[in-house]
């Protein structure tokens, strides 16, 4: 059995684009793309989970809004709870921190990236959420 970790992510948006990132080459899973975030710490809410991670990979302070989706993937090594959350810039403008490359993707190419296999089921939630009309300026 693998060890299992929650992890949260950030769906955040400008412009019908989404902010993703791209893992480091050499690493698991390297260069798959991913909605920025990351594990859970002890003590940890997913909101503070949140905040702490979009401060440390892309030097940007946000709001967190309402759960939009959420996925269980088994890797080979580990066991993925992943819940993407509606998140707002409040302040700073995103860098590339600690990821191999940081982009804002249009929402009708956002499908055609490699991404993460956890991630991936949570591309038709976004497009829902997009169609909906919830989306952050």
């Amino acid at each position: 059995m693998t060890a299992a970790v929650r992890v949260v992510a950030a769906l955040i948006a400008r412009n019908r684009q989404i902010l993703v990132q791209q893992r480091e080459p050499g690493g698991p899973r390297g260069l798959l793309w991913e909605f920025p975030g990351g594990k859970i710490e002890p003590g940890e809410s997913d909101s503070d989970a949140l905040r702490r991670e979009c401060q440390e990979e892309l030097d940007v302070t946000v709001s967190v809004g309402r759960p939009i989706a959420a996925s269980r993937h088994e890797y080979p090594d580990l066991t993925v709870d992943l819940a993407l959350y509606e998140c707002e810039i409040v302040a700073g403008a995103p860098r590339r921190l600690s990821a191999h490359d940081l982009q804002w993707v249009p929402l009708d190419r956002l499908p055609s990236l490699p991404f993460l296999p956890a991630d991936t089921p949570l591309l038709a939630a976004v497009i829902r959420w997009f169609e909906a009309g919830v989306q952050a300026p």
